[in-house]
C-alpha cells in the first residue's frame, strides 16, 4: 500500500512516515500543493493524506483538484490540519475527504489505525 503524504511540515511528515514504513506501507511525501496533486497522478498511491495549511495552497483546494481528475477522483483522502475550523472541515468532506484529522488529537499509532480502517471502509464500499 503506498501513502502520499502532503505537507510542509517536514516533521510530521517524518514522524508520520517512519510510523506507515513500520507498518509495511510505501511513503511518499510532497512538500507543496503542486508537487503533491503531480505526484498523485503519477504515483497513483493508495490513500492521500493532505495538511489544510500549505504555502501554495489550501488543503481542500487540493483535494477540489484531485477529485475533479479523472486520474486521481477514486483515491481516498483525508485532510489533516492543527486547525479545526468548522467551516473547513465541513467544506473537505462535501468535496471528498474520508476524514478530517486533527493533527494535535492524533499519535502516529492511531493514524496507522485510521488510515487501516478508512481504506477497509472504501475497499467494502467499492467491492
Amino acid at each position: 500500500m503506498k501513502i502520499l503524504i502532503i505537507d510542509d511540515d517536514t516533521n510530521i511528515t517524518e514522524i508520520w512516515g517512519i510510523a506507515l514504513k513500520q507498518n509495511n506501507f510505501e511513503v511518499l511525501t510532497a512538500t507543496s500543493g503542486r508537487s503533491g496533486i503531480d505526484q498523485a497522478k503519477t504515483q497513483k498511491p493508495d490513500f492521500i493524506l493532505i495538511d489544510q495549511i500549505m504555502p501554495d495552497m489550501k488543503g481542500n483546494d487540493i483535494l477540489k483538484i484531485l477529485k475533479e481528475d479523472p486520474v486521481t477522483n477514486m483515491i481516498p483522502v483525508a485532510i489533516a490540519s492543527n486547525y479545526s475550523d468548522t467551516q473547513l472541515m465541513q467544506e473537505a468532506i462535501q468535496q471528498g475527504a474520508l476524514d478530517y484529522i486533527l493533527k494535535y488529537q492524533i499519535e502516529p499509532l492511531d493514524l496507522i489505525s485510521k488510515i487501516k480502517n478508512l481504506l477497509q471502509k472504501t475497499q467494502n464500499t467499492n467491492s
